[in-house]
């Protein structure tokens, strides 16, 4: 616990944060039960994680103003939490935990949600639900009245009240295939869900607090498709897919999210393990950071010690093209943007650390060395928009 205060005060915890900090936060999720060495990743007890309030007020000098004793989970995407647009309130959905068996660590299925009171003074849990099993990603609509989870396990996505600042689990709506990730359109009437198993993108209708399913309008996609997000206007949706293993089919995939029968109208491949990704507020950039073969067994032929930024322009039709790379950390997951789309922010998990960009032209340039954690960075993700 000395070790943890020490890193925390390091970090700047003690720093002053202004009133509307929330909408200047980013959360991150630290996973402490999974750890890495030659042989690869080794599952190990619970107990040590936590989600920490990283405040960037100051777009070049982040700092940690809270960290909660909350479980989160590598297994999973690295969208699992995410901010209300208002700044009030933090989603977090833990997928899930470790149990022993047989004298070994194993992983289950959880099904907690936790909401974080970010007005608060520090942040503090302030509630936690029981949603659906395995949930992994997460949206919040622009409005902030509504969430959804996407359940691995359940094979569903969990309907999420949002009313002065109480958060309510209304139900679950059956997909009937695992869903890894989701995003809310900007209107807040469709979601669309990554169907990882099955390589498709879901479509979501949204009516109030209503959440319908159409399995008709499922869209194909590439190979396990495990991210996604929209452009603010609404028009396209991204899906981030991560290869079918040895093959290696790693590609976004581009949706023409509007009309009656949304469609993909673009596909390329900006590299191996784009497990992140996110697109700036304000349309102009898509950012991934590419795995590539971090985290692999020792002498395995795709091992590499670090990871890539890629930085991509979004064309008037949703098609990507790369503008700038840079070099990340090891095993690089959770990626968020600054609210003016001039600021990137890695999470590398291995490292346990936070890298800064500032988006210069399309090209990332890396502002100072690397932010010190005081874990390993699962997820990343700020105010919804």
């Amino acid at each position: 616990m000395a070790l943890r205060t020490a890193l925390l005060l390091s970090c700047g915890l003690m720093a002053v944060t202004p009133a509307f900090a929330g909408t200047r936060d980013i959360l991150i999720g630290l996973d402490e039960k999974v750890t890495y060495d030659s042989s690869g990743p080794i599952t190990g007890p619970p107990g040590k994680d936590a989600v920490l309030v990283m405040n960037i007020s100051n777009p070049t000098h982040p700092h940690i103003r809270a960290s909660l004793s909350l479980m989160n989970s590598l297994l999973g995407p690295p969208t699992n939490l995410q901010i209300t647009p208002d700044g009030k309130l933090g989603l977090v959905a833990n997928s899930v935990v470790t149990t022993q068996q047989a004298g070994t660590w194993k992983t289950v299925p959880d099904d907690k949600l936790y909401v974080i009171d970010l007005a608060a003074n520090p942040p503090k849990l302030a509630d936690t639900l029981t949603i659906g099993q395995q949930p992994s990603g997460i949206a919040i609509n622009h409005k902030g009245d509504l969430a959804l989870t996407a359940n691995r396990a359940g094979k569903s996505v969990s309907v999420l009240s949002i009313q002065n600042g109480k958060v309510t689990h209304v139900g679950d709506v059956s997909l009937g295939q695992e869903a890894a990730a989701v995003v809310i359109t900007p209107d807040g009437k469709r979601a669309f869900i990554c169907l990882n198993t099955v390589n498709k993108i879901a479509v979501l209708d949204i009516d109030g607090q209503k959440v319908t399913f159409d399995e008709s309008l499922d869209i194909p996609s590439a190979f396990n498709p495990y991210n996604i997000d929209v452009t603010p206007d609404g028009k396209y949706v991204i899906a981030s897919n991560t290869g079918a293993m040895k093959d290696n089919g790693d590609a976004e995939v581009t949706i023409e999210a509007t009309g009656p029968h949304p469609h993909v109208v673009s596909i390329m491949s900006p590299g191996n393990g784009p497990e992140g990704f996110a697109i700036s507020p304000n349309g102009k950039w898509a950012v991934t950071p590419l795995l590539l073969g971090t985290g692999a067994k020792s002498g395995e032929w795709f091992a590499t010690k670090n990871g890539e930024l890629v930085v991509m322009s979004i064309g008037h039709n949703g098609s990507l093209t790369v503008t700038g790379r840079a070099k990340l950390g090891a095993l690089p997951e959770g990626i968020a943007f600054s609210p003016n789309s001039e600021y990137v922010y890695v999470g590398n998990y291995i490292d346990q650390n936070v890298q800064v960009f500032r988006i210069s032209s399309g090209k990332p340039v890396q502002i100072g060395p690397a932010m010190k954690l005081p874990g390993q960075p699962a997820s990343m993700r700020g105010p919804a928009r």
